[in-house]
């Protein structure tokens, strides 16, 4: 019997697939095993912890494993790459593939097809594919760099622009609502924390701007829907980059979405699928989310 295990290593959180040839045996998800994003005794705590639990789910030791695919942010980055290479071959047997995060959710979109995926959760990418071309990637250089449309985007955008805003004399709801997720009694001491070395995880602060962008706050709103316009241009660059490629100068491709921000912030999605209509009218929209697990198991099977 042949095993295969899909690994989706995110900003916050890291999912785990374990299959046969057949069928899914377990998932399991636990804290990130991003090195970017967390230290290195916390990431092999998490990542043995979870590997742990499938074993204790299953039966089935890491050792048996026939191949892994992991999918992760900042898969360039030594930091990062070499870390899982590493804690992954200790710990599980078999072949090893690492690939971005966005291109395993562009195989759970389109498998071996054309299209284009946009991936947002704490942090964003966006990628696109042609059925006998490369992979070209527009965005996801990371949260100091890029990451449009992301929870952390969404979370320091809402305290850059409620400060603008403050400096303005606009009213928004977003300033006592930070401070009760915060739990912080005065803006001198939100600026501090704001402020603070290492920095707060502003991507929690996305459920806050949507619910205030619910309550009809126009900063909120505002913020919200920059962000959308911000990964339309992203979608739109990846898109001009292909048709500028020979036989693809009419390609007119499918539009597929993964992440926490996707599913659960409709207006960064209805503002970027209304910005990129504009462009090209006659684009398709896959409806919901993709699993990026489901493009890591393909992988995984595929080899």
């Amino acid at each position: 019997m042949k095993y295969f295990l899909a690994i989706d290593a995110g900003g916050t959180k890291t999912d785990f697939l374990l299959a046969d040839e057949t069928r899914e045996l377990a998932r399991v998800r636990s804290g990130t095993i991003k090195r970017m994003r967390t230290d290195e005794t916390t990431a092999s705590e998490n990542l043995e912890r979870a590997l742990q639990h499938i074993t204790c789910c299953t039966g089935i030791a890491m050792s048996q494993v026939t191949r892994t695919c992991i999918g992760t942010a900042g898969e360039s980055v030594p930091l990062v790459a070499d870390w899982l290479r590493k804690e992954l071959r200790e710990r599980i047997g078999g072949e090893l593939i690492l690939l971005g995060d966005v291109e395993i959710a562009l195989d759970a979109a389109f498998q071996e097809g054309s299209g284009v995926l946009v991936l947002a959760g704490t942090g964003s990418n966006v990628a696109g594919r042609t059925e006998d071309g490369p992979i070209t990637t527009a965005g996801g250089w990371g949260p100091m760099l890029s990451d449009q449309g992301s929870g952390h985007r969404i979370g320091h955008e809402a305290l850059r622009t409620l400060f603008l805003s403050r400096d303005q004399g606009r009213d928004t709801l977003l300033l006592p609502a930070i401070q009760e997720f915060w739990k912080i009694a005065t803006i001198e001491l939100l600026i501090e924390r704001a402020n603070a070395i290492p920095s707060p995880d502003f991507s929690r602060l996305t459920e806050v701007v949507l619910r205030c962008a619910e309550q009809d706050d126009e900063v909120a709103q505002e913020v919200l829907n920059q962000q959308g316009k911000e990964l339309a241009h992203l979608v739109c660059l990846v898109i001009q980059r292909i048709r500028q490629e020979p036989n693809h100068t009419d390609w007119n491709p499918t539009l597929a979405f993964a992440g926490s921000i996707m599913k659960n912030v409709p207006p960064v999605r209805d503002t970027l699928i209304a910005e990129v209509a504009r462009e090209y009218p006659n684009i398709k929209v896959l409806p919901g989310v993709v699993d990026p697990l489901d493009g890591a198991l393909w992988r995984a099977h595929r080899g």
